[in-house]
């Protein structure tokens, strides 16, 4: 077994702390293994890097194939969970975070049925890819906190007590986490379609794939414009968001069945 391989293993059992969490949440109503959850979240996290750190001085990509690109996804949702937490103490998103991020590490330790190509050892594919998972990375975030958002907002109005997992952020943070991750996501998504268009120059023109991303990418444009220029704030801008996501979904999901059917 790789070295590699172990680690992300390890990593992915102390992730496993967190989906029990999620459970218990979503099931019983109970938060109090969270303390227990988030610190070995952060050991999870931390081996996951040694796993990563491994595998690109090893193969020279972190990125060889489809279960490295989950994994480095998986760790970089980990990054943006940890980090937003500790900025905001927004603690309800580990409810939604936790089981993706282990789900993730969970398939990517699975044996790959084929070897790194010498093009996903390109420097410049490598690049787009890393920039581009970052992108989903702070998009899922986005997606988090516009649900949040509704979520607060209709506790709110029904003047119900604290909801069943750790008390939500107040209204003007959860949009202020979703305008800046979405910003965040706009910028490393436009970075990232540069440096394919770099890479491969106009050959990309006409490409469904690459067509599909730009839908993707036109709609964070929109939405940031509205928020921007029209006010677009709190409820319209949270359901836009959620919509954003949802195409970014089917345009992740078309693009793996157009990458499988062109084999």
């Amino acid at each position: 077994m790789a070295p590699s391989i172990f680690w992300l293993r390890v990593a992915a059992c102390f992730y496993a702390v967190g989906l029990v969490h999620a459970i218990l949440v979503l099931l019983r109503h109970r938060s109090g293994l969270f303390p227990f959850a988030r610190a070995a979240f952060r050991v999870g996290a931390i081996l996951h890097a040694v796993a990563i750190v491994d595998l690109t001085m090893q193969e020279g990509s972190p990125v060889g194939n489809a279960f490295q690109t989950v994994s480095l996804c998986a760790f970089l949702i980990a990054t943006v969970s940890l980090a937003v937490e500790w900025r905001y103490a927004f603690s309800a998103n580990a409810v939604a975070h936790y089981p993706l991020v282990f789900l993730m590490t969970l398939a990517a330790t699975l044996e790959s049925p084929f070897a790194a190509s010498q093009r996903m050892r390109d420097m410049w594919l490598v690049v787009h890819i890393v920039l581009i998972l970052v992108g989903y990375a702070a998009l899922f975030l986005t997606a988090v906190a516009s649900i949040c958002y509704l979520l607060q907002e209709r506790r709110l109005k029904a003047k119900q007590a604290a909801s069943w997992f750790e008390k939500l952020p107040p209204l003007a943070t959860l949009d202020e986490i979703t305008g800046k991750s979405m910003v965040f996501c706009f910028v490393f998504m436009t970075l990232g379609v540069v440096v394919a268009f770099i890479q491969s120059g106009t050959s990309l023109i006409g490409d469904s794939r690459v067509t599909l991303s730009l839908i993707t990418w036109v709609l964070l444009l929109v939405t940031i414009f509205l928020r921007a220029s029209a006010g677009w704030r709190g409820r319209r801008a949270a359901l836009m968001t959620i919509a954003v996501v949802c195409g970014s979904a089917l345009t992740w999901i078309a693009h793996a069945g157009l990458e499988s059917s062109a084999r």
